[in-house]
């Protein structure tokens, strides 16, 4: 009885596991998806971008995304940091204002 709880609580780590790495790479190709669309990645690839960084930091990124090229990396990077924060936007759009039967509680 025993080996098998231990058996089912191994299986549902892995399970879960192998579910984050999925949903990982998913979240990878929709950041690659919206900057195909936005245009960002059409034309020729002329730009040489070039950096030194932490090794530990590399081999993270690397196991995260699943990508060990380090030229889609640095895309895969780039296109992360040109998508519009929505949350970000929400907040600009929104400073000081409050609802019209917002009341504050003091």
């Amino acid at each position: 009885m025993h080996t098998r709880i231990v058996e089912l609580i191994v299986t549902t780590r892995l399970d879960r596991a192998t579910l984050a790495k999925r949903a990982l790479e998913r979240s990878s190709r929709a950041v690659l998806e919206d900057a195909r669309r936005a245009g960002l990645l059409d034309g020729d690839k002329t730009e040489h971008l070039s950096f030194r960084a932490p090794r530990a930091l590399i081999e993270a990124a690397r196991r995260e995304s699943g990508v060990n090229s380090p030229t889609e990396l640095g895309i895969l990077a780039l296109a992360t940091l040109a998508q519009p924060d929505p949350i970000a936007n929400f907040f600009k759009r929104t400073n000081g204002k409050l609802g019209e039967n917002h009341t504050l509680d003091y």
